[in-house]
C-alpha cells in the first residue's frame, strides 16, 4: 500500500440503529466524521432510525428490511428480541459480508451482544477486521425461574461466542485500560492485540456559553442551585439514590433537571413525586439542544450503578463527562479508574452513588460561585480531547493492519480467492 492511497474502511455497528442523538451513535458518528478526512468511509448501522444527510462519509443499513419499532426506542437493536430473531440477523451479517467483501480493505466492528461475529464472516472473506469494544457484558439479575434461567442461558452463550470470536479479529480496541484488563483477563485476548484508544470532544458543540442566558430560554430561576443530568434511566444508569437523598437533604434552593428517557424513567419519576425537591423531567431532546441545558446548570451528574459492571467498576469512557466538562461544568461521578477525567474537589467530585452519600454531598454542597470556578478548571482539563486525535489513532491502526493483510502477515485473515488484489 502505497502512504498517499486512502483506505476504503467499514465502520459497521451491527447492534446498534442509528439514532443521532443517542450517545452510542454519536461516538461512532464523531469519529467516522473525522476519519472520513483520510479515508474513504461506509457507516453501516443495523438500521436507521433518523437519516440525515453528510458529506464525510456514506450511511448504509445492514438489515434494510429489519422491523425497528420496539419497547425501547432506543438505538440498540438487538436488545430484547427472541434468540430465533437473533439466527436470522447472524445470516444477514454474513450476506452483508458477502455482498460488501469486495468494497473494503479493513472493517471496523462497534462492540456489542456478539462482538467479532460480522468481523469473522468478513475475514472469510480476506477482509482484515478491527473490533472496537465498549464493554464486557456482566450478568447482574436474579436467577429466579425458568424464564430468567433461560436469559442467562442466552447470555452465557452470546459471552462465550464474543470471547471466541474476539480473539481471532487483528486488532481490539478498547476505549479505557480497565476495559483492555477485562478484555485479556475474561476474555483471554492476547494483549498484543489489544490497544487502547479514548474518545474525543465536538468543541464547536460543547462549549462554554452564558448561564442567564440559558436559563432564560429554558425557564429556569437565575439564582436556584442546578443539578442536572443528560442521559438514559436504566441498569447502568441509576438515578433513584440522588432523588431519594433530595428527598431527605436539608439543602434549600435546589433543583434537578433530567434530560433522556429510558426504561427506567417511569420508576424515576414515581420516586420524584415523593419528594419535597423540584425535580424536572424533560424527556428526550434534540442533540443540538443539550448544550444549553448544561449551560443552564451548575453541577452535573454521572450516576453510574457500579454493581451492573463486572467487578465493581464503569470499564467503558462516557460521552457525557467531557461533554459535560468541555462546557465549562464540574462534574459528580463514582469511584472507577474510566472516569478518572475528574479531579476530586478541583473540576468535579467523586462520590459513591449511594442515598447516604448523597445526603452528606448536598448538604456540603460548595455555593454556586465555587462550583463556576471548578467548571473553569474542568473545561481547561478536556481542551486537548478531541475527535480528530481518536480518527488519527484509529487510522493508524486500520492501515498496519490492512498492510499486514496485504503482505500475508496476518494470521487472522483467511486466504480467499474471491478478495480483490488491492
Amino acid at each position: 500500500m502505497t502512504a498517499h492511497r486512502r483506505l476504503a474502511i467499514c465502520y459497521a455497528a451491527p447492534g446498534q440503529n442509528l439514532l443521532p442523538h443517542a450517545g452510542p451513535t454519536r461516538n461512532v458518528l464523531s469519529v467516522a466524521k473525522s476519519l472520513g478526512q483520510w479515508a474513504d468511509v461506509t457507516v453501516a448501522f443495523r438500521s436507521i432510525l433518523e437519516p440525515f444527510q453528510t458529506d464525510m462519509y456514506r450511511l448504509i443499513a445492514i438489515d434494510a428490511g429489519a422491523k425497528t419499532a420496539s419497547a425501547y426506542q432506543d438505538d440498540n437493536a438487538t436488545r430484547g428480541i427472541h434468540p430465533v430473531a437473533h439466527l436470522s440477523y447472524c445470516r444477514t451479517l454474513n450476506a452483508f459480508a458477502r455482498e460488501q467483501a469486495r468494497s473494503f480493505d479493513v472493517v471496523l466492528e462497534k462492540g456489542w451482544r456478539l462482538s467479532g461475529l460480522l468481523s469473522a464472516a468478513f475475514r472469510r472473506r480476506g477482509v482484515p477486521g478491527i473490533l472496537v469494544e465498549n464493554d464486557v457484558r456482566l450478568w447482574t439479575e436474579p436467577v429466579t425461574d425458568v424464564h430468567q434461567l433461560t436469559k442467562y442461558v442466552l447470555h452465557a452463550a452470546a459471552d462465550r461466542v464474543a470471547s471466541s470470536c474476539s480473539r481471532r479479529v487483528s486488532m481490539v480496541v478498547a476505549e479505557t485500560h480497565e476495559l483492555e484488563r477485562l478484555l485479556i483477563n475474561h476474555r483471554r485476548i492476547s494483549p498484543d492485540r489489544v490497544k487502547v484508544v479514548g474518545l474525543g470532544v465536538d468543541h464547536t458543540v460543547f462549549r462554554p456559553t452564558n448561564q442567564d442566558a440559558a436559563r432564560r430560554a429554558l425557564g429556569i430561576r437565575p439564582d436556584v442551585l442546578v443539578l442536572l443530568y443528560v442521559g438514559a434511566m436504566d441498569e447502568y444508569h441509576d438515578l433513584e439514590p440522588v432523588i431519594d437523598a433530595l428527598g431527605r437533604s436539608a439543602r434549600q434552593n435546589l433543583e434537578l433537571h433530567i434530560v433522556g428517557g429510558g426504561e427506567y424513567r417511569a420508576r424515576c419519576q414515581a420516586k420524584a413525586r415523593h419528594t419535597k425537591t423540584a425535580i424536572r423531567f424533560h424527556g428526550p431532546v434534540p442533540h443540538a439542544s443539550v448544550p444549553q441545558y448544561i449551560a443552564a446548570s451548575d453541577l452535573c451528574l454521572s450516576p453510574y450503578r457500579t454493581s451492573a459492571f463486572r467487578g465493581g467498576g464503569v470499564p467503558f469512557s462516557t460521552l457525557k463527562i467531557p461533554e459535560y466538562m468541555a462546557c465549562g461544568r464540574a462534574v459528580v461521578g463514582v469511584p472507577s479508574g474510566a472516569q478518572s477525567l475528574i479531579a476530586d474537589g478541583v473540576s468535579g467530585f467523586v462520590r459513591p452513588n449511594d442515598v447516604d452519600s448523597w445526603v452528606s454531598f448536598l448538604d456540603t454542597l460548595p455555593p454556586r460561585e465555587h462550583l463556576s470556578r471548578m467548571g473553569r478548571a474542568a473545561a481547561r482539563s478536556v481542551e486537548s480531547l478531541a475527535w480528530e486525535t481518536t480518527a488519527a489513532r484509529y487510522l493508524a491502526i486500520c492501515e498496519s493492519i490492512a498492510s499486514s493483510a496485504a503482505r500475508g502477515d496476518d494470521e487472522s485473515v483467511a486466504v480467499s480467492p474471491a478478495a480483490p488484489a488491492r
